[in-house]
């Protein structure tokens, strides 16, 4: 465990495409953009950041119970996966690390599907439709629950 508090950063199924894929929905700001926006902003409060994106379902599982052994808390955007995954709502409570959900564009605002998250009651920070700059919001937001 490094000297600082650490969250881990959880981006699901087709957040690597970012900078490319729908930039009208999504903005031109690439993955790795998001993964340095969400670090300076932990840096700034004395926390360090773990990343991991996957398209596959188990490998995002699998990092979230990895957590609990050096992660006081969990930023994510599940992709996809928010309307479909219980599997990921399980994981996140199983572990019990209070953790931020985040979404790029506003869901609410797009198909009446997207509408729907299976993490929504449980996460303890939301932020949605802010653009890349929600995960330094939900950084912040997550931190001062700390």
């Amino acid at each position: 465990m490094t000297a600082n508090p650490r969250l881990l950063l959880v981006n699901g199924p087709n957040l690597n495409l970012l900078g490319t894929r729908e930039p009208e929905v999504y903005g031109t700001a690439t993955l790795a953009d998001v993964e340095r926006l969400t670090a300076e902003a932990a840096a700034s409060l004395g926390y360090d950041v773990r990343a991991i994106q996957s398209n596959h379902e188990g490998v995002l599982i699998d990092a979230i119970h990895e957590a609990r052994a050096d992660c006081a808390g969990i930023v994510i955007n599940p992709g996809g996966l928010t309307h479909t995954s219980v599997a990921l709502r399980d994981a996140l409570t199983g572990v019990a690390l209070p953790f931020a959900e985040v979404h790029i564009s506003d869901v609410y605002a797009r198909e009446d599907f997207r509408h729907h998250s299976y993490l929504h009651d449980v996460a303890a920070v939301r932020v949605i439709g802010h653009g890349v700059e929600g995960y330094a919001e939900a950084v912040r937001e997550l931190i001062a629950q700390l």
